[in-house]
């Protein structure tokens, strides 16, 4: 098949691109999680402002990619540099399933536990550490999964602003109108969507496992 034998023929190109594409996803879902995660917390801890916090994601989540590129271009810091922008970009898309499931993870703990929790002593924090978040972990993982996907797909776009990655391929097959150079870049960033959430599918069903 022709895709093989392209695909074959510039192993070494797809390996490169692949690990850059793999670089600005660790990076930006390392940032998402970081500011997603207490974020979540926070409006657990404060639901008054949930409304505004999530209706922000939820419109950071409709702009389109490319838009979103471009707002954050002038930026100083950020435009000065293309992969910077690409990862606050992404980092941005991956805010609102991590902030969404730490808020219901730990806004659905049961009440009863923390009291019981709290009549031993424990004090709030103690309690958010080894009661809440044990709890809530799966439910949070699961934001982690849904905002690891979105990320793989949205970073082909990094290629528009030469980020790199593999929409380099993608771009460089619609120029060429070329279906073997565009799947060069389409069936790694696929094989790694899937492939990330099997492996975070996983570690959530071994943590939604009763302990005996």
């Amino acid at each position: 098949m022709p895709f093989f034998h392209y695909f074959l023929r510039h192993r070494a190109e797809i390996t490169l691109l692949t690990l850059e594409h793999l670089r600005l996803v660790l990076w930006a879902m390392g940032f998402a999680i970081l500011l997603g995660i207490p974020l979540g917390i926070f409006l657990a801890r404060h639901p008054k402002f949930r409304a505004i916090v999530l209706g922000a994601n939820n419109i950071v989540q409709t702009i389109p990619s490319l838009a979103l590129f471009g707002l954050l271009l002038p930026l100083p810091w950020l435009g000065a540099r293309a992969d910077r922008l690409t990862i606050t970009a992404l980092a941005l898309y991956a805010l609102l399933p991590i902030v969404r499931n730490t808020f219901t993870g730990i806004h659905g703990v049961d009440p009863t536990v923390l009291e019981v929790a709290t009549g031993m002593g424990l004090t709030p924090a103690q309690v958010l550490w080894h009661v809440e978040l044990p709890l809530a972990t799966p439910v949070i993982l699961g934001g982690v999964r849904v905002a690891t996907v979105i990320t793989i797909g949205v970073a082909t776009i990094a290629a528009a602003i030469g980020a790199g990655g593999l929409g380099e391929f993608i771009f460089r097959g619609l120029a060429m109108v070329d279906n073997n150079v565009i799947l060069a870049g389409a069936v790694p960033a696929a094989l790694l969507a899937l492939a990330a959430d099997g492996a975070l599918g996983l570690l959530q069903r071994l943590l939604q496992r009763p302990r005996r």
